[in-house]
């Protein structure tokens, strides 16, 4: 029979197709708006959970799409005062004043929180001046600068001054409130220094001992440093209490003694106990060689005392 025809498969034409994928169109960025109204949003968020160092780094970001934000500006200062970062805060009201020129009045001027932070950084006459100009220009004080000026006057020894502020706000703060109570403890501390500035100092030179008060009256006055050191150092020591010859022995608690050991009798244990033995100071003390000085490597006898030794010809082999 003949051969069946084999059946030659049908070759499809095969297409090279690759999976290429389509490029993304580049997605358009937000509008400036869009961007500070998401900025803003996580700005509150970081405030009010108290992550201020976070929030700062966003009113910088806020700064770089809106350079004149007021309301960025003020709360990164805001936020610079409360972190006692008063330098960078200063600078800051620094460059905004200069920036919106010498109208101190303008919306640009941070006078209040430019005299708090100098106040901080203990420069207490620029503060001072900076809170005159804010008085004058003001027709109604504001109470902020009422109480930072009791402070300022409090720090530098006015405490008449201080006293009468404090009275001042006193009077038309309401009752059950922080302010309240903040401005009562002032208030305190600052009478108290009045009292004693008047008559506190009379009562605390009669509480002093009949010895040093006597030595005050009759004492001279000094007339160097070295002397003055001299007479408080003697009024020092007239004042103190005579030592106690006689004190209680403390007595040695049994639990913490170990068996075997009697406190008082037995001996204390060494104190270089912990060194070596190379290191102690009793190393190499009451050590003595035995035997009288034996001989060295590679010395030699006498001829006499070879010959006696060895007799009759042949010596000995040496074990």
């Amino acid at each position: 029979m003949p051969p069946k025809p084999s059946a030659k498969p049908t070759s499809k034409p095969t297409t090279t197709s690759k999976n290429t994928r389509k490029k993304a169109a580049p997605k358009q960025p937000l509008p400036v708006a869009d961007r500070l109204k998401r900025l803003f949003t996580s700005l509150c968020a970081q405030i009010e959970g108290g992550h201020f160092a976070n929030a700062i780094k966003t009113c910088d970001k806020i700064f770089r799409l809106d350079p004149n934000d007021r309301d960025a500006l003020q709360t990164k200062l805001f936020l610079l005062l409360q972190t006692d970062q008063y330098a960078a805060a200063l600078a800051m009201t620094e460059a905004l004043f200069n920036s919106s020129g010498d109208d101190s009045s303008s919306d640009g001027g941070y006078e209040f929180e430019k005299a708090y932070a100098l106040y901080r950084l203990h420069r207490e006459g620029d503060a001072g001046k900076v809170l005159g100009v804010l008085k004058e220009g003001e027709e109604e004080v504001d109470r902020g600068v009422l109480h930072l000026e009791a402070q300022l006057a409090y720090r530098q020894g006015s405490y008449q001054a201080a006293f009468d502020l404090y009275n001042q706000l006193l009077d038309s703060a309401e009752p059950n409130t922080e302010e309240h109570s903040d401005i009562l403890t002032n208030l305190e501390a600052a009478q108290k220094h009045l009292d004693f500035l008047t008559s506190g100092f009379l009562h605390a030179l009669d509480a002093l001992p009949s010895s040093v008060s006597n030595s005050l009256q009759t004492a001279p006055p000094p007339q160097q440093q070295q002397q003055q050191a001299a007479s408080v150092s003697a009024l020092a020591s007239a004042s103190a209490p005579a030592p106690v010859e006689s004190q209680k022995a403390k007595k040695v608690r049994m639990k913490r003694v170990p068996k075997a050991v009697v406190p008082g009798v037995t001996p204390p244990p060494d104190p270089e106990r912990w060194l070596k033995k190379s290191e102690r100071t009793t190393f190499g003390q009451g050590r003595r060689r035995k035997g009288g000085g034996g001989a060295t490597q590679g010395a030699m006898e006498p001829a006499g005392a070879i010959g006696k030794s060895s007799g009759g010809g042949k010596g000995k082999k040496k074990k």
